[in-house]
């Protein structure tokens, strides 16, 4: 198998690099992979809250934690993701932020205008951020359209969050069947 070798290698002071894709693609390997790649220390932003009594969502975050190296540093950030950004900005740093589908979840209780305000400050944040910083998101608009309006609130609050990030970032990768795509490259950007 040839080794993968991102087109766009993470150099300090790029910008931020959005990974999206469709559940199980490897989206989250891919970007580990863009972050071990940086030669950088990686901070890996977590966004995922450990709830006890649910034993499958505690699996997967362990198999996360345990494909991570032992030298990445973790923070925890379920809901402050803009302050856990600006906390570990630092030369030499890379972010990794797994995952945007996730922190948006936390934020579904979340009143439009508190959560558009919330969106704007991980924009400002993000703009203003020295190390790299590599998003993954989940896609989730491909399928049937939710029956439940807390579902339709998720899909169009994460496919309206990763629109607005696809132009802001030096890169965009789309994952799907374990192969990344380079947006930026081949894609045409929708005004």
């Amino acid at each position: 198998m040839p080794e993968m070798r991102p087109d766009h290698p993470i150099e300090p002071r790029t910008g931020a690099i959005l990974v999206t894709g469709p559940a199980r693609s490897g989206k989250s390997e891919w970007a580990e992979r863009l972050a071990r790649d940086s030669g950088l220390t990686v901070v890996y932003v977590a966004t995922a809250a450990l709830d006890p009594e649910d034993a499958e969502w505690c699996a997967r975050i362990e198999a996360h934690r345990v494909r991570r190296p032992a030298e990445w540093l973790t923070c925890e950030a379920p809901s402050a993701l803009v302050a856990a950004l600006a906390e570990h900005d630092r030369t030499g740093h890379c972010l990794l932020v797994d995952s945007l589908g996730t922190w948006v979840a936390n934020w579904l209780e979340a009143a439009e205008v508190e959560w558009a305000a919330e969106v704007e400050r991980l924009l400002e944040q993000l703009g203003r951020t020295r190390a790299p910083v590599i998003l993954v998101a989940e896609e989730t608009g491909w399928g049937v359209i939710p029956a439940h309006p807390q579902g339709r609130l998720f899909r169009d609050r994460l496919g309206a969050l990763t629109r607005r990030l696809g132009p802001r970032c030096a890169a965009s990768y789309l994952v799907s069947a374990g192969h990344a795509v380079d947006l930026s490259r081949l894609g045409i950007p929708i005004d």
